[in-house]
């Protein structure tokens, strides 16, 4: 039985010669591109077919040409040699920001306008860069980091608060609450409203039973406890359940865009309750990931109070 050929010895600098002698059909040329004598190239050529099990090149009066074997084998040299100078090109661009994949989760409020709007701006800066969304709670966001399954997180410190360490956090903005009412509600038409002036309305929500929520804090501080309503976790049914005159409800500012035009949202009175929005990094994050969150920093999210 044939030895297998000893293919340890085919490193990167043994295959780019290889090629060029097989492309120039020279040892004498190979050696001049490469800044070799061609003693040198010719004793590389010789470890390279002792390791191949037989001859490469067919010597001839005037340079060199394939063999079968020769043949064969630089059909994968290049292929080798191509990936590798590919791999090289793509490392180089993601570590200038300009290029490869980034993996960015992001909490369901927050790819209503903040998100969208800002990778807009992102790949129109850098085309380059292949992105990969993921939308979850920002506790399930924080174990993907962790994992390194992320890139960047957008997250928020409610109900949760801040995660422990192993990651950075850049605050990017506050998102306070406003109230969503029906056109046709007795306060829709002020600019603001006095939260206690809602004490008598059914609170359309679904926070989990006996856990403190912005929501109870803030009317707790008004002086009254909220009156339950219908238990809803979509916004697209709170909105229908607001719009039906079966309550009202509490949006975040980051959710004002797809606030339909039959409901007004007006911000509170007084002490505002809101939430902190961050973004999350790796303690070695990649710039394109911190290019991401520079940008998120200085994106205007819609705050309109009252679609019309």
């Amino acid at each position: 039985m044939a030895a297998m050929p000893d293919t340890n010895a085919f490193d990167t600098g043994a295959l780019r010669l290889f090629d060029e002698v097989a492309r120039s059909g020279s040892f004498t040329a190979a050696a001049e591109l490469l800044g070799y004598t061609q003693s040198a190239v010719s004793r590389r050529v010789a470890a390279l077919e002792r390791a191949a099990g037989g001859p490469l090149f067919e010597r001839l009066a005037r340079g060199v040409r394939l063999t079968p074997a020769g043949a064969a084998l630089h059909r994968h040299a290049v292929a080798v040699l191509d990936r590798l100078d590919r791999a090289g090109e793509e490392l180089a661009a993601i570590h200038r920001g300009h290029g490869g994949i980034l993996r960015v989760g992001s909490f369901a409020t927050a790819n209503i306008d903040l998100l969208p709007g800002t990778l807009k701006r992102f790949l129109a800066r850098r085309p380059g860069v292949e992105l990969r969304l993921t939308e979850g709670l920002s506790a399930r966001l924080m174990e993907l980091l962790h994992s390194g399954a992320l890139d960047v997180a957008v997250i928020s410190d409610y109900p949760a608060g801040l995660p422990g360490e192993g990651a950075r956090t850049v605050p990017l903005r506050e998102d306070r609450l406003l109230v969503a009412l029906p056109a046709h509600h007795r306060l829709a038409g002020e600019p603001d409203v006095d939260l206690r002036d809602l004490a008598g309305e059914s609170w359309i929500e679904a926070a989990p039973r006996g856990q403190p929520t912005l929501l109870v804090t803030a009317c707790a501080a008004a002086g009254f406890t909220p009156r339950g309503g219908p238990r809803v976790a979509e916004w697209s049914g709170k909105f229908g359940f607001v719009a039906a005159g079966l309550g009202v409800t509490l949006v975040p500012e980051l959710a004002a865009r797809a606030v339909p035009a039959d409901l007004v949202l007006r911000p509170l009175r007084g002490t505002t309750p809101a939430r902190q929005v961050y973004a999350a990094l790796p303690e070695s994050p990649l710039p394109a990931a911190l290019e991401l969150v520079e940008m998120l920093g200085e994106w205007e999210v819609c705050t309109t109070d009252s679609p019309t």
